[in-house]
């Protein structure tokens, strides 16, 4: 155990020096494989095996779709919809973020994204509405969080393809508990703001025009999903089908995106991959050096020797999730950990599948943790406030979080049900 622990710590500290995460990982790899004839040779035929998987190219054409979407101005609507339909509820305002939130996750894929989209949008109308600023900042940080459990979401392809586990799987897998976030932060807002301003029910024609101004946003993510829940295509060809009908919708119905900008998104998702492919090749060096040194085969040891069994295994690596969180971007956590954690899974009989689930939602609880939450400084970006103020606002949705993940731990099936629902799964 002593060797991995000392390999980690010092991978740790030297991605906190602030090197790029592919150079941390390809240098780690590198230097553990300095003494082994002829590994050093093999580390070209390794990289070009992982980053040339077909699975991958979802990512590229995901990121395609969500940027025309974006860009085009499909999914202006979505927050006004959502507040047409929830205003005369206790906090109507904050569960029209969070269903905005949820609907946007599904397009973009993105929590950071998620949470910068919505928060320009939705922290004014909330303030206005009498929310405390740090209630609105906290709301609008977990509701992004949402980006990377709800389908298509680019952490688990990643996952998937470090673990060889079904990525359409992972997807379904992600929806049930990501419905599930959703309410309960839809119910903690309306219970804090129970005493808030109210408006009228919206009439049935204001409810009809509004659902036609976002339909095509609302239809586009169901469109993709349920050809994947059926069998009709794959993730990978999901992700060209969105795409597709992203450029359809935005420049031949709304008419709001000129060809010229169809060029700017590419850029845009290319930059984006080719950040994550570089990641993913240094992972793979980091991958192949500890599979070398028998690593994953002394945990799998150590594991079996502890009889700590499945559910002590998944504490404990929630319990280690966490912390890796607190310093540690969602990417190389997923990279780094993978190929580590999976033999063990398989001699304890953990589903990867549901594994892959409890591991994001600690993720997006990592998103929202001092030090490095990426959409706490998402919201000061956007808002100028205080850290300090919205860290304070967060700290109710990691309690939240962390009660949804011990349900899908308790109750396997909430991650599980419908992936084993789907038509050639």
């Amino acid at each position: 155990m002593l060797p991995i622990t000392l390999i980690l710590i010092g991978l740790v500290l030297l991605l906190l020096t602030g090197m790029p995460i592919f150079a941390g990982l390809s240098l780690a790899g590198g230097v553990l494989l300095l003494g082994e004839p002829g590994a050093i040779d093999a580390l070209s035929d390794i990289i070009f095996s992982k980053v040339s998987m077909y699975a991958l190219v979802a990512i590229p054409l995901f990121a395609f779709m969500a940027h025309v979407m974006i860009r085009g101005k499909v999914v202006d609507d979505l927050y006004g919809t959502a507040y047409t339909l929830t205003r005369h509820l206790p906090g109507g305002v904050g569960i029209a973020t969070i269903i905005a939130c949820m609907i946007f996750s599904a397009i973009c894929g993105s929590s950071v994204a998620t949470a910068l989209t919505i928060g320009a949008v939705a922290i004014p109308q909330m303030i206005r509405y009498g929310y405390e600023p740090k209630a609105a900042y906290g709301l609008v940080a977990a509701g992004g969080t949402l980006g990377i459990l709800l389908p298509p979401s680019g952490p688990m392809i990643l996952y998937g393809v470090a673990t060889d586990t079904s990525i359409s799987g992972l997807f379904m897998s992600g929806v049930l508990p990501g419905l599930l976030l959703a309410l309960l932060f839809m119910l903690h807002t309306a219970y804090s703001q129970r005493h808030g301003l109210r408006q009228p029910r919206a009439s049935l024609k204001e409810t009809g025009v509004a659902i036609y101004r976002s339909g095509w946003a609302l239809l586009l993510p169901l469109l993709v999903l349920g050809g994947m829940y059926l069998g009709i295509f794959t993730a990978t060809e999901a992700s060209a089908i969105g795409a597709l009908l992203a450029i359809i919708v935005a420049a031949l119905i709304y008419r709001s995106i000129a060809w010229r900008d169809l060029w700017d998104c590419a850029l845009d998702a290319s930059r984006t991959s080719a950040m994550l492919f570089m990641i993913l090749g240094g992972a793979s060096v980091f991958g192949y050096a500890l599979t070398n040194l028998m690593i994953p085969q002394q945990i799998v040891k150590l594991v079996l020797d502890m009889q700590i069994g499945p559910y002590g295994f998944l504490l404990a690596m929630m319990a280690m999730l966490f912390v890796l969180g607190m310093f540690l971007e969602s990417i190389a956590i997923i990279l780094i950990t993978s190929p580590i954690v999976m033999p063990v899974m398989i001699q304890l009989g953990i589903n990867p599948i549901w594994y892959g689930v409890l591991l994001v939602i600690n993720l997006e609880v990592a998103l929202i943790t001092p030090p490095v939450g990426m959409n706490l400084f998402t919201i000061k970006a956007v808002t100028h406030a205080p850290i300090g103020q919205i860290i304070q606002g967060a700290l109710p949705f990691v309690l939240l979080m962390i009660i949804g993940m011990t349900l899908v731990i308790l109750f396997p099936q909430l991650a599980l049900w419908l992936p084993g629902t789907m038509v050639n799964k």
